[in-house]
C-alpha cells in the first residue's frame, strides 16, 4: 500500500447556490418556476422577466419569494426578442427597472443581453452605460454571452459590440453554455479568458445546431461535467442557475423530472477533489470515494 492510500479524500464544493430560472418551466408562469423550485430542493430562483404578468409584477414576485421561502439570486432583463415591448421599448428604462426590481427583491445580479446590431444608438454607449449603472446601483450587470445568427449557410453577427463578451472589458458576465453550444465554443476556455469576470452561469446544454436549445445539462455536447467541476477548482462564489427548456414536456410531472434531473446533474458534479474551498466533505471509513461524491453532491 502506498504512503498516502489510506488518506481521506477532500472533495471542494464551491460557495454557489443552484438556483432555478423561472425561464425553465415557460410557458408557464413565474408563479410555476418558485413553487418547482420549493419542491424540488433548489436553492433559490432567478427571476427572468418575460410575458407573464406575474413576472412583470414586482410586488406579485416578492409575494412568491416569501410564501415559498426561496431567495431571489438574480433579475434577468427583458431583452429578448419576444420582449422587446415588455418594461416599455426604451432598452436603457428596462435595466433601470430591473435594477429597481432587484433592489426590491433582494438580488445583487441583473442578467442582460448585448444590444442588437439595429439599436443603433443603445449598442454605441453600451460599455459605458453597464459601467455607470454598476457604479451608481451598486449591482453587477452581468453581460451574457450569445452566438452568431445563422441564416442560409452564413453567419450574421446580430449583436453589437458583439455576441462574445471576453473582449469588450464588461466587468461582470454571464455564461450560458446552450449558447456557446451555438457558437461552436468551449466553455472551459471562455472561462478561462474571463477569469475573475465570470460571475454568473447558465447551467445548460446544446448539441451545436443553429438552434439555442437550452438542453438539460448532460445531453448534449457541451463539457457541463468538467465545467462544473472548473467552478469547484476555483471555489466559484458567483451564482449557479439552471436554464433549461420545458415547452415539450407533455405534463408537469415530466417537466418537474426535468428539472430534477437537471438540479442532481449539477449538484453532483459541483465538486473537485482536493484544493481548498469554504465547504470541505472528508468521508471516513472504507466508503470515501462513494461517499464523498453522496454528500457533496446531493
Amino acid at each position: 500500500m502506498s504512503a498516502g492510500a489510506d488518506q481521506p479524500t477532500t472533495v471542494s464544493v464551491p460557495r454557489s447556490r443552484v438556483a432555478l430560472s423561472t425561464a425553465s418551466v415557460f410557458p408557464e408562469p413565474a408563479e410555476v418556476g418558485f413553487e418547482l423550485a420549493g419542491s424540488l430542493g433548489y436553492d433559490a430562483v432567478e427571476l427572468m422577466v418575460g410575458l407573464d404578468e406575474t413576472s412583470q409584477d414586482v410586488a406579485a414576485v416578492r409575494r412568491l419569494r416569501e410564501r415559498h421561502q426561496l431567495p431571489i439570486v438574480a433579475v434577468h432583463a427583458p431583452c429578448l426578442l419576444i420582449t422587446q415591448r415588455v418594461w416599455g421599448s426604451d432598452p436603457w428604462e428596462k435595466l433601470e427597472r430591473s435594477a429597481r426590481a432587484a433592489r426590491v427583491l433582494g438580488a445583487d445580479t441583473v442578467v442582460v443581453h448585448p444590444p442588437f446590431r439595429w439599436q443603433r444608438d443603445y449598442a454605441r454607449g453600451f460599455r459605458a452605460g453597464i459601467t455607470g449603472l454598476e457604479t451608481r446601483t451598486g449591482l453587477a450587470f452581468a453581460v451574457e454571452n450569445m452566438y452568431p445568427w445563422r441564416a442560409r449557410g452564413r453567419r450574421v453577427q446580430a449583436y453589437a459590440p458583439g455576441w462574445d463578451p471576453v473582449d469588450h472589458g464588461y466587468a461582470h458576465v454571464t455564461l450560458d453554455l446552450s449558447h456557446s453550444a451555438t457558437a461552436g465554443g468551449d466553455p472551459l476556455a471562455t472561462a478561462a479568458a474571463l477569469g475573475e469576470r465570470l460571475s454568473h452561469v447558465h447551467m445548460t446544454d446544446g448539441s451545436g445546431s443553429s438552434r439555442d436549445e437550452h438542453l438539460v445539462p448532460g445531453r448534449g455536447g457541451q463539457p457541463c461535467a468538467a465545467f462544473c467541476e472548473l467552478l469547484a477548482a476555483r471555489d466559484f462564489d458567483g451564482h449557479v442557475v439552471v436554464e433549461v427548456n420545458t415547452r415539450r414536456a407533455d405534463s408537469r410531472a415530466e417537466r418537474e423530472a426535468d428539472l430534477a434531473e437537471a438540479l442532481a446533474f449539477t449538484r453532483l458534479h459541483l465538486a473537485a477533489r482536493g484544493g481548498a474551498s469554504s465547504r470541505t466533505v472528508e468521508p471516513s471509513g472504507n466508503r470515501a470515494g462513494a461517499g464523498a461524491e453522496e454528500d457533496a453532491g446531493c
